[in-house]
């Protein structure tokens, strides 16, 4: 698929430090594709740089094959229930912003209310509900994807709608 004025590709980035989900998905808001998605796991006995540096070393493999025109990231959503996580996974997107820093892509930062609402159409959505209309809305997913493949996936949908250069 050829990029116009109207097609964008858009890596997407469920951010985390356990589990990463990724999207890259093409197009316009009416035709998409989506060209890759996956869920990057670490290993829970590496330092969280060593986790940190090989989602980094997977991203940057992908940005270098699908030469993203923007970057989705998913802003933070903080719990008082575990601080020690939040913080790791902002870590997490402060990588994946630096990343676009580097490579000077543009970033386009969605609350996981905004991806409901453009996904489903309901800001309150669960899970659930947004892994089926995400399946609905476009294919080539893998059935045994993870939740946060499917939010990559949803996400990437949603910054392809509201991405303006």
């Amino acid at each position: 698929m050829s990029i116009t004025t109207n097609h964008k590709t858009v890596l997407a980035c469920d951010p985390g430090y356990d589990r990463l989900g990724i999207a890259v998905i093409t197009g316009s808001v009416h035709n998409h594709e989506l060209l890759y998605s996956a869920c990057a796991q670490t290993d829970k006995k590496d330092t969280l740089s060593k986790r940190l540096a090989d989602l980094h070393k997977e991203l940057l493999l992908i940005l270098t094959k699908y030469k993203p025109d923007v970057i989705a990231v998913e802003k933070l959503f903080f719990s008082t229930n575990n601080k020690k996580s939040a913080l790791a996974v902002a870590e997490s997107r402060g990588m994946i912003l630096t990343l676009a820093g580097i490579h000077n892509i543009p970033v386009i930062e969605h609350s996981p209310q905004e991806v409901k609402i453009a996904v489903t159409g309901y800001g309150n959505a669960t899970k659930k509900d947004v892994i089926l209309m995400t399946k609905r809305l476009i294919s080539g997913i893998n059935p045994k994807a993870l939740d946060d493949e499917y939010d990559a996936v949803a996400l990437s949908i949603c910054a392809l709608a509201s991405y303006r250069p």
